[in-house]
């Protein structure tokens, strides 16, 4: 059993075809099956049920992958961590984002200015990694946590409400739940924590929000309350770029909603210094950020 077979046994698990797997490995399908064939002889054991062309991973492959998965990621950190004690840090920082990203541009050139040598992958989704752990650092707003991580509270944020600048409500200091239910609203998709959450407490006040737009992007939805195409709720620090003489922004109360923001790791996972260091410099960066809007 060689490192090789356990790699190529990893891709033919992931993608559950001989095919697709030796065009992504650039080797013959003969070759890969025959390797494939080879493992399981020296194993003793089936690692994939066999129909026709179509493989499945059966159960024994399962627990065989779990423990091959754990065993490269093993030596990759070996590898990361010989390099850093070598003083040759790898310099690739991976962050998976699924919030603030209005501000991530922003936090990687300041960190670029310090550290120029740096370079960085950001990963919007959790679907578009290959498989987990494949990242160092992911930025997300509670209670969402990917399991096995780690996590060290950035902000604690109010959400808002954003009007046009000649929506009724623009010159109050505050509104309420329940002013609300006749408004068309601009939000983020179903199935995102801040929308999911915001749809409850309107439920709360008890009517259901009227949706005029939806969408993934937030600078799309502050470009629509400017555009005067309906109303948002706005994370008041992390979606900058609503306020001015188009918007107003509005406390909300009755209730109050507010989000908290967090970066996680995993622990057991060897971290590089590169995101070691880019990791003390978000938390410094959101740190002041939260003291200058006062949202500590």
């Amino acid at each position: 059993m060689d490192l090789l077979s356990l790699r190529y046994f990893q891709t033919v698990a992931r993608l559950e075809s001989m095919t697709q797997a030796a065009a992504r490995l650039q080797i013959s399908q003969p070759a890969l099956s025959k390797m494939i064939g080879n493992l399981e002889k020296e194993l003793t054991v089936r690692l994939f049920d066999r129909r026709g062309k179509y493989i499945r991973l059966n159960g024994y492959g399962e627990r065989f992958l779990a423990r091959v998965d754990e065993a490269l990621r093993s030596l990759e950190d070996g590898r990361l961590e010989l390099l850093d004690l070598a003083e040759r840090p790898t310099g690739t920082v991976t962050i998976l984002n699924h919030v603030g990203s209005y501000l991530l541009p922003d936090i990687i050139a300041g960190f670029r200015k310090r550290y120029p040598d740096t370079q960085f992958k950001v990963v919007q989704h959790s679907e578009d990694l290959p498989s987990a752990p494949a990242f160092d650092l992911c930025i997300a707003s509670a209670p969402f946590r990917i399991p096995g991580t780690a996590a060290s509270t950035l902000l604690t944020e109010e959400v808002r409400l954003a009007v046009p600048g000649d929506h009724r409500l623009a010159g109050r200091a505050s509104v309420r739940l329940s002013e609300l239910a006749e408004d068309g609203f601009i939000s983020l998709k179903r199935g995102k924590l801040l929308r999911d959450a915001t749809d409850a407490l309107c439920q709360a006040a008890g009517f259901t929000p009227q949706i005029s737009y939806e969408c993934d992007d937030p600078s799309m939805v502050r470009s629509l309350i400017r555009a005067g195409l309906g109303i948002a709720f706005i994370p008041a620090v992390t979606w900058g770029g609503s306020q001015g003489a188009a918007v107003a922004l509005l406390p909300l109360e009755d209730p109050a909603i507010t989000r908290t923001l967090e970066i996680s790791w995993y622990p057991d996972r060897y971290m590089t210094k590169a995101a070691e260091t880019f990791k003390a410099y978000v938390q410094s960066y959101y740190g002041e950020l939260a003291d200058a809007a006062g949202a500590r």
